[in-house]
């Protein structure tokens, strides 16, 4: 297991702690791995990391992980990596918080929710594959196409 991080203390930290390999942030790009997990900068997607990238699949905690969406989920899409976007994968953030705001909240709710991200995931993936388009994009337009169908739901108070 490779790690980085731009505090180079921690970095060393969690490497003792961990067994893992520290890689400069510079390098991380350059290593020969299964999974890619950005998890803390936006835009680290991008020309020069792309193209240096070696992995099978890109899933990671960052929000906005491509620098460009368009470009950039296409240059996944020709390198043959598997790219599940960041706002599917963690969107189980946005509805605990919805629960909570909603008021009454309940944990199985959200776990529920929760677990229903696997799915959709999968649904995206599938689709992008039948469909021959970056993942980005069909999880982007599934996205559109329910709150366009929530749009249309009349609440009553």
């Amino acid at each position: 297991m490779y790690i980085t991080d731009v505090f180079e203390e921690r970095l060393q930290t969690v490497a003792r702690e961990t067994g893992a390999t520290a890689v400069d942030p510079a390098e991380i790009y350059d290593v020969d791995m299964d999974i890619f997990s950005p998890c803390a900068l936006g835009g680290s997607l991008n020309d020069d990391t792309l193209s240096r990238l070696q992995c099978a699949v890109i899933a990671g905690a960052a929000n906005n992980q491509l620098e460009d969406d368009e470009r950039h989920g296409s240059m996944i899409m020709e390198k043959g990596i598997i790219y599940a976007p960041d706002f599917l994968i963690n969107a189980g953030g946005v509805m605990h918080v919805y629960a909570e705001y909603a008021g009454g909240y309940q944990k199985s709710w959200s776990m529920h929710q929760a677990e229903r991200i696997y799915d959709t995931c999968l649904a995206v993936l599938d689709r992008a594959a039948e469909e021959g388009i970056p993942s980005q994009q069909v999880a982007m337009q599934m996205a559109m196409d329910r709150i366009t169908a929530m749009g249309k739901v009349k609440l009553s108070y």
